[in-house]
């Protein structure tokens, strides 16, 4: 006999009922939980059936029903799978939400190359405490573990690791738990050895294998490198005489399409800005290929401690006012795309 989807229902209820109150569940309470339109004789015939499949037993006579050894079996699998599921849809939308800005950063830096007729560059927003807000950790495959990591500001890092042993999935979430227990809410030099030992010391199983996912769970989170950065309207700059000697806007053309040098345009923990603008001229600029133009910066902002950069290069005769008010329109849409969902792009 196969479980179908009302006998799975009622049988859900019995043994959540069940974990709830540890007292024997009857049919009434399983017609008002149960949200089916059946009568109490319907429902009675239903737990005869799952009682005789084995799911469930009547510990004395007069008594209701709870769950057997098959049926709790039945109830963590599900739960496992619907874990799985959900796991899945958090992590699609995760990656939707990194796929939105990424298209929204290309759309952005793609506009300031055409209104400007420079170049044009941003990078993505980057956190300067990476507070972790939460990991999840699911099963791939033998021997591979997927870690998602939310850090604060709603940026996702996300890695598939190999270990040495395979992992159950009941156990994945027993220290998936274990990881947001000690974790969750700390910045990366708060996650020090103590605490990566205390964590090892928690675990009952799998020790190496912990070991191993906090190593590279620590490790992705430090990157320093996964700035991105887009660029547009790169061959705008041979429009200008000035610019015009082939070794120097070689340099300079080569420099901003493999983004060399580019991280020095970040802002520094404690520099200063001029209301979110920063003007370099000539042998101001921080890139040396860069000393014959302009560079005007502006840093744009999702949440406290989430920022990105925005830049426009071009000629030294560029037109400053025109730049600056570019600039400061894109940091205002930004601001209203972004802030205005708590940091989450516009559905």
């Amino acid at each position: 006999m196969e479980l179908d989807e009302r006998k799975k229902k009622i049988l859900n209820v019995i043994i959540q009922t069940y974990l709830d109150t540890g007292e024997p569940v009857g049919s009434r309470t399983i017609s008002r939980l149960s949200g089916l339109n059946l009568s109490s004789a319907t429902i009675r015939n239903e737990m005869s059936d799952l009682e005789e499949m084995g799911y469930i037993f009547q510990p004395h006579t007069s008594a209701g029903r709870i769950p057997s050894d098959k049926g709790y079996r039945f109830y963590v699998d599900n739960m496992l799978q619907d874990r799985t599921e959900e796991v899945t849809r958090e992590n699609e939308m995760m990656v939707e939400k990194v796929d939105r800005l990424e298209q929204i950063l290309k759309q952005v830096v793609r506009m300031l190359a055409a209104n400007t007729n420079y170049a044009s560059i941003i990078t993505s927003p980057q956190g300067r405490r990476s507070r972790l807000k939460f990991i999840q950790l699911s099963r791939v495959d033998k021997g591979q573990i997927l870690a998602v990591m939310m850090l604060e500001g709603n940026v996702v890092k996300h890695r598939v690791l190999r270990i040495d042993e395979d992992i159950p999935e009941e156990d994945i979430v027993k220290i998936n738990l274990l990881f947001n227990t000690y974790l969750q809410g700390l910045t990366l030099r708060e996650i020090n050895m103590e605490l990566v030992q205390t964590i090892r010391r928690q675990a009952d199983t799998y020790k190496n294998a912990i070991g191993m996912l906090l190593d590279a769970i620590v490790e992705a989170i430090q990157e320093e490198d996964d700035t991105e950065f887009y660029t547009s309207g790169t061959t705008n700059l041979l429009k200008y005489p000035e610019l015009g000697n082939r070794e120097q806007t070689g340099a300079l053309l080569h420099a901003l399409e493999e983004r060399q040098g580019l991280e020095q345009l970040l802002p520094g923990e404690d520099g200063e800005d001029n209301n979110g603008i920063q003007v370099y001229i000539g042998s101001e600029a921080p890139i040396q290929t860069m000393k014959d133009c302009s560079i005007v910066t502006a840093t744009y902002e999702l949440e406290e401690g989430v920022q990105g950069t925005i830049g426009i290069i071009g000629p030294k005769r560029m037109d400053y006012k025109k730049v600056v008010r570019n600039l400061e329109s894109v940091m205002s849409q930004l601001d209203a795309i972004f802030k205005k969902d708590g940091g989450e792009p516009e559905s």
